[in-house]
C-alpha cells in the first residue's frame, strides 16, 4: 500500500501523523516513507538535512540514503517553489515523479509519501504538488490540524482533491491547539462532513520528545479501514 499524505495547511502536523503511521504499519510489516520536497533544511556535516524526512526515515524499515529521501532539499525557510529559484532548482511535477519511479516502494508493505504545506502547494509558476499525486494516482490521507478555522481549511482541502479526481482514503485529526474552544464540536462536525473514514483522533502532546509523541501518537491512530 502506498499513500500521499497530505495536509490541511503548514504546521498541521503532517510528520507527526506519517511517522506514527510508519510506526504503526511496521508493527506488522515492512515500510517505507519519503518527503521529496522540504525547505527551511539545516545545513550539517552531511549536507542539508530536514527533521520532517529524519523522521520518516527513523520509522523506516527499508533504509535508503537520504538523498533517496528528500531529494530536493532547501536551507530557505520559505515556500519550496521560491527556494528553489533561490538555489538555481528546476522543480517540476516531472522531476519529482521520476525520482519516485526509483524507490523500491513496491518491496514495502506500507509506504508513505508526504507533501508539504497544504494541497496547493506550488512547484513552480505554473505547476502544484498536487499534480504529483494524480499523476501518479496516489489515495491521500489528509491530515487535518484541529485548531479555530480547521472546518474551512478541511472541507475546502477536501473540495479541491475531489475536483482533482483524487481518492481520499481517509483522514486524521490532530489536535494542535490544546486551548481551541468546543473542540469536541468541531470533531463532531469533521466526522459529519468530511466524506472518508477517520483514521483516529491524536490528541496535543506538550511534555513528550519528538520519537516518544510519535510512538503516543500511533496508539490513537487505525490502519484496519485502510485495508478493506
Amino acid at each position: 500500500m502506498q499513500y500521499f499524505v497530505a495536509g490541511t495547511d503548514t504546521d498541521c502536523g503532517k510528520t507527526l501523523i506519517a511517522s506514527a503511521l510508519l510506526y504503526r504499519a511496521k508493527q506488522t510489516g515492512t515500510t517505507l516513507g519519503v518527503k521529496p520536497v522540504a525547505s527551511g533544511c539545516e545545513l550539517t556535516p552531511d549536507g542539508l538535512r530536514n527533521s520532517d524526512a529524519l523522521s520518516l526515515m527513523t520509522q523506516s524499515t527499508l533504509k535508503l540514503a537520504y538523498s533517496q529521501v528528500n531529494p530536493f532539499a532547501f536551507a530557505p525557510a520559505i515556500a519550496p517553489h521560491i527556494a528553489a529559484l533561490q538555489c538555481g532548482q528546476n522543480l517540476t511535477s516531472t522531476v519529482i515523479i521520476d525520482h519516485l519511479a526509483t524507490l523500491p516502494f513496491t518491496d514495502v508493505d506500507f509506504a508513505i509519501v508526504e507533501g508539504a504545506g497544504g494541497w496547493r502547494l506550488p512547484l513552480n509558476q505554473e505547476e502544484f504538488l498536487s499534480q504529483v499525486v494524480q499523476r501518479l494516482s496516489l489515495p491521500v490521507i489528509l491530515v487535518v490540524g484541529v485548531k479555530l478555522g480547521c472546518l474551512n481549511h478541511a472541507l475546502l482541502t477536501q473540495e479541491a482533491m475531489l475536483a482533482d479526481g483524487v481518492q481520499i482514503a481517509g483522514w486524521v485529526a490532530n489536535m494542535v491547539d490544546p486551548a481551541m474552544s468546543v473542540a469536541q464540536q468541531n470533531l463532531d462536525s469533521l466526522h459529519h462532513l468530511m466524506s472518508s473514514p477517520c483514521l483516529g483522533v491524536v490528541p496535543y502532546f506538550s511534555a513528550l520528545d519528538e520519537q516518544a509523541k510519535v510512538s503516543e501518537a500511533a496508539r490513537h491512530l487505525s490502519l484496519d479501514v485502510l485495508n478493506q
